[in-house]
């Protein structure tokens, strides 16, 4: 069985991948693949105020133009309690939402900061980065922070079934690690002593939020789809 996600980026489909090893629905083996001809479709408008919002209206979107396919999208991002749980929605446009009203510096500022700009990307460059920025005299005790995926999975225009998954976690002072996308090399797992960046493909399975987020997906549609 085959579930299509709504995203062309690469370390999404990598950590969805890896979460659905080993996954069955209705006797079928789950495999994930990027939803076909997605880089021809113009992006809906990601205007909802949750996670929840975002995904459904993705699914929603994205699954009209997949006639006959499960399709599923996500909203993800990281919530950093002293900043109120910011950047949130928002995580993926975080420097450029915030780097003129509320930093005060130039955009090649926060480029030039990262040692990382070329490795990671610039946009992940830019957005860790800033968050390095407005943190910078927060204390380590209350730098607590999450990850935050919810999924949406959707036919036809219509949603199937929603899940969400958590990972708990900190903020560093610097960034540590070569692997992962986004916030990870500033996102240290307590328990294990490692930013997401530098954790192991098998470690990464267990402790990501999007991984949880999938195997809570399927665990409700294997309940909903054996007792009708």
């Amino acid at each position: 069985m085959i579930l299509y996600v709504a995203t062309t980026n690469p370390g999404k489909l990598r950590d969805f991948a890896w979460a659905a090893e080993g996954l069955a629905l209705r006797g079928e083996r789950v495999e994930i693949a990027s939803l076909k001809g997605l880089e021809r479709l113009a992006a809906p408008a990601e205007d909802g105020e949750t996670f929840e919002a975002n995904a459904r209206l993705k699914a929603v979107y994205y699954s009209r133009h997949a006639p006959g396919e499960w399709v599923i999208a996500d909203d993800s991002g990281l919530e950093v309690d002293a900043l109120g749980g910011r950047p949130g929605v928002r995580s993926a446009r975080f420097a450029d939402d915030l780097f003129a009203a509320e930093l005060g510096f130039a955009i090649e500022e926060v480029r030039a900061q990262s040692e990382a700009a070329q490795s990671i990307g610039d946009t992940d460059a830019r957005n860790n980065a800033a968050l390095l920025r407005l943190m910078e005299r927060v204390p380590a005790e209350a730098r607590t922070a999450r990850y935050h995926c919810m999924l949406a999975l959707a036919r036809e225009g219509d949603v199937v079934a929603t899940a969400e998954g958590t990972v708990e976690g900190g903020i560093l002072f610097a960034e540590r690690g070569a692997g992962g996308f986004g916030y990870d090399p500033l996102f240290l797992l307590p328990e294990l002593g490692m930013t997401m960046a530098e954790v192991d493909p098998a470690t990464r399975l267990t402790v990501s939020h999007r991984g949880r987020a999938l195997r809570a997906l399927m665990e409700r549609l294997q309940s909903a789809w054996s007792h009708p």
